[in-house]
């Protein structure tokens, strides 16, 4: 199908990309012309930190659909965002490490953004956009069509809570792979998002916001 042969060249440009800009920051130090080293409490550090928690929990549901469906659209879907999330994931924890920083932070998340008080964690939704842990116990419980319909849905409202994230960096953040790379997760999620909206009408379904 068109659509999966645009996800399967999308996700393999998403990786070359990352590689691309995991050396340039080795390159330049860990940071853009100009701008120091970045600092525990930077938007660059804590977009770093923030964004990999968020991408892990996509990888998450992305692994437990493929299991839940035989659908070849819905998997190749769920493998490209795995592949492309955990990748980007290594690169942000790998910044952390390069700019001798901790993983993690005794701030709520967002804290960056001026939005540590809107996601109390309740129920493992950390963040804005993430599912709790309900949600994916339910994703564990489907198969077939209702399962596709659930991981559409909750990747759909993932990604919308990834791009503000990522808006944020883009404009917050000083180092300039770091900046270009979140400008890359805003392009490519809100292009699934639209793929995801367009599968989500095939099922009869749409998304929940």
């Amino acid at each position: 199908m068109r659509s999966a042969a645009l996800i399967a060249g999308a996700a393999a440009t998403a990786l070359v990309a990352a590689g691309a800009i995991t050396y340039a920051v080795a390159e330049d130090g860990g940071s853009s012309t100009n701008s120091p080293t970045p600092t525990a409490g930077s938007a660059d550090a804590s977009f770093a930190r923030d964004m990999a928690v968020h991408h892990q929990q996509a990888v998450e549901m992305s692994y437990i659909v493929r299991d839940r469906t035989k659908n070849v659209e819905v998997r190749r879907l769920a493998y490209d965002i795995a592949q492309t999330q955990a990748n980007q994931r290594g690169m942000l924890l790998g910044w952390l490490d390069l700019w001798n920083l901790p993983k993690v932070s005794a701030d709520p998340p967002m804290t960056w953004m001026g939005m540590g008080d809107m996601a109390s964690g309740k129920d493992g939704a950390l963040m804005p956009g993430m599912a709790t842990n309900t949600e994916l116990k339910k994703l564990n419980t489907l198969s077939g069509k209702p399962a596709e319909v659930l991981f559409l849905q909750l990747m759909t409202d993932h990604h919308k809570g990834g791009i503000h994230m990522a808006e944020g960096c883009v404009e917050k953040c000083r180092v300039g792979v770091e900046k270009r790379l979140a400008q890359g997760m805003v392009d490519a999620q809100q292009s699934e998002i639209q793929l995801m909206a367009d599968m989500l009408k095939e099922r009869g379904a749409k998304a929940r916001s």
